[in-house]
This record gives C-alpha cells, structure tokens and sequence, in this order.
C-alpha cells in the first residue's frame, strides 16, 4: 500500500471584512498568534483552502504549465541546522489532563481520506490521532470505502460520502457538477467543528479523487503562501516537488539549504522532509529531527505521521495562543507541531522494532504511541 503524505490545514484566525468567508471558518476561531508569519493570512489564502479542498475531493485541475521558479538570494544564515531538542517541544505543547476540560479540548480532527483500494491510510491517521490523545477523530471517504474502515474501529466517526469515477461513469457533466455541490456541501457543514485537516491518505489517483500531495504538485498554488499548510513529502513525491517548484534535481549534498529554499518559494508552506534525519522548513529555519527512529520501513508510517503532526500542531497553536511570547524554539507553532510529531513516531517505531524486530507491521507502532508520548510527558 502507498504512503500518502497529506496536507495538514489548521483552523486560523482570519479578519473580520474578507470579502469571501467559508461556513467553516466562520465560526470558533483561534485569537491571533504573537508569530507575524502565523498570522499573516490574505484572502487569498481562504479561498485556496476551499479550492484545495473541493479539487482534492472530486478530481484536481492539472496545471500543466510549467512555472521556470529558481532560488534566489538564500544564504546560510537564514536557517539553522542544529538538531532540536524535540522531547523539550514535546513536553511544552501537550496539554495537561484535568477534569475540567470537556470533549474535544484537546482535538478534533479529520481525515479525507478512503477509497475501495485503500482503506488502511485514512485508519492509520485517523486512530493515530486518537492514540495520541485528541478527542475526536473523523473520517470523509468513499461509499465503498466506509464499511471497511469502520470495521477497524468503533472510535472513528466515518462520513461514507465521496465518490469514485466508476459509480459515476454513466453521470453526465450537469450530474456530475450537482454531486460535487452535494458532496462538498456535506463535507463544509463539518468543517467549522475541526481543529486540522489532513488531506488525502487513501484517495489515490482516480480522475475524481486525487491523493493529496499529487494534487499540490500538479498546481502549487494551492497551497502557496498558505503558512499553515504542512506538507510531509515522502522521496519521490519530495523529488516531484523540487523538480516542479525549484527546477531543479534532489541535492542530498545541500539538503537543508535545498529545503529552506523549497519552503520559502512556495511563501512559507512548511515541509517536512522524511528521511534519515527528518528536516522540517518553513522557509525561515530548518530543524532536523533525529533521534530514535527504525530501520523497519513498513508501509503506513507516513500515514501515523500526519495523524501526529495534526494533534502536535493543533496543540502547538492552543500553547501560543494561551502562552502568549513562546519561550521555546523554534517560534512557529506550525513547525513546533512538526518536530513533536516526527519525534514521537520515531520514539514509537523504535521501541516497535524492539519487540518485533523484522516482523513490525504499522499496527505495531501505533500501539507503541501511547507509550512513548507517556515516556516523555507523564499523564500525571
């Protein structure tokens, strides 16, 4: 089964007189950041929200032009590339378990994710999330697709509402364009009730579902200059992207610089960067990440890992909000949420092969999450 490497989109807080406000971001919004790059939102940038989110639903638009985008003016001292101390991080942004919070204080996220072929994605973020410590977690996929997923668990809140191309071959173009305002209008109705997205686990590459991060590849737009989109490429998707926005080949030799240029060209999106050593860039700073981790690559890691990073960044942007100045670093919750989330996986995917070894399954490792954020930050 494919790794889907999804796209991770954080409720903000957005001015009152845009002149386009989506139902779903009309409602419980998280006061501004003391981050300027957080906070900086243009309306532009809502309506790439939607676009992205209703073209990765039913079928993308191809932007086969292809845009000559070099780097220009970076220098070493715009980045750092010391290893972060990610157990800090951990411990600073996961909120304390009292009795007086309610349901859904310490998350709800959603999942888009889930196609008849590939139904293990979307689980495997979506009980990540829960495993990890949010409250909620949703699942939007397809009719096919629903049965089997809620199978896996009666935790998940599973949305059987997309389609694919082969119940609608017979639908003529007036049909078709009449599903895709229903289903996109049941899907917006919930969305006001999320704190993060994740984008595309499970939705593979038919005509009207597009996998996530072959979407923003095809039409970086998208999700251009949108700070709190989180993309986690794996190497060939991470390859695709620095071909189509950088013009350019994968230099291993200058990763992080390579990296920092990456994020910064498509205007503060944060990447992070599977590898050896994760390496996460918001176009300002590069943290590498590699402590722990697994020589087991066993399909389904990438899914966890967006599972991780939605509960760490959503719980980065509650501690800025209620901390005010942070007094940690990196500053940016976004980028926060990343490091955390690559940090536990990579503590749980050891402690995994430790008891496995060669028979490791993804299974095994989201098991091992609880422990391991429990390890670094005692519940009580």
């Amino acid at each position: 089964m494919p790794i889907y490497c999804p796209t991770l989109l954080p409720k903000n807080h957005l001015p009152e007189n845009l002149p386009f406000l989506p139902p779903h971001v009309g409602m419980n919004r998280f006061p501004s950041l003391n981050t300027a790059k957080t906070c900086t939102l243009a309306s532009s940038a809502v309506l790439r929200r939607q676009q992205f989110l209703i073209r990765a639903l039913l079928g993308g638009h191809r932007d086969h032009t292809h845009q000559k985008i070099r780097m220009q003016g970076l220098s070493s001292a715009t980045g750092t590339n010391s290893d972060v101390d990610s157990e800090s991080i951990l411990r600073a942004i996961t909120p304390v378990l009292d009795q007086s919070r309610h349901k859904g204080q310490a998350g709800k996220v959603a999942v888009i994710g889930g196609c008849r072929e590939y139904t293990g994605a979307p689980y495997f973020a979506a009980i990540s999330a829960l495993k990890i410590g949010a409250d909620l977690s949703h699942v939007f996929c397809t009719k096919d697709a629903a049965p089997v997923i809620k199978s896996y668990s009666p935790e998940l809140i599973v949305h059987p509402i997309l389609e694919e191309s082969y119940s609608i071959s017979t639908f003529e173009e007036k049909d078709r364009r009449h599903l895709l305002a229903e289903v996109i209008g049941e899907v917006d109705k919930w969305m006001e009730r999320f704190d993060c997205l994740i984008v595309g686990p499970g939705l593979g590459r038919d005509p009207f579902l597009l996998d996530g991060l072959f979407l923003v590849t095809n039409n970086v737009d998208l999700i251009r200059g949108y700070p709190l989109a989180v993309l986690t490429p794996n190497v060939n998707e991470y390859k695709r992207l620095v071909q189509k926005v950088l013009s350019c080949e994968v230099d291993d030799q200058d990763a992080q610089e390579q990296l920092l240029g990456l994020a910064k060209q498509l205007g503060g999106v944060t990447i992070l960067r599977k590898g050896k050593s994760d390496l996460i860039s918001d176009g300002e700073i590069v943290k590498s990440v590699s402590i722990y981790g697994s020589p087991r690559r066993c399909g389904g890691q990438g899914d966890i890992l967006s599972g991780s990073v939605a509960v760490f960044v959503s719980w980065a942007r509650q501690h800025a909000i209620a901390e005010g100045n942070l007094d940690i670093s990196p500053k940016n919750p976004t980028v926060m949420g990343c490091i955390a989330g690559s940090a536990l996986l990579r503590k749980a995917a050891s402690l995994a092969f430790a008891s496995k070894k060669r028979s490791t399954l993804t299974g095994d490792i989201i098991e091992f999450l609880g422990r391991s954020l429990e390890d670094v930050c005692p519940a009580v």
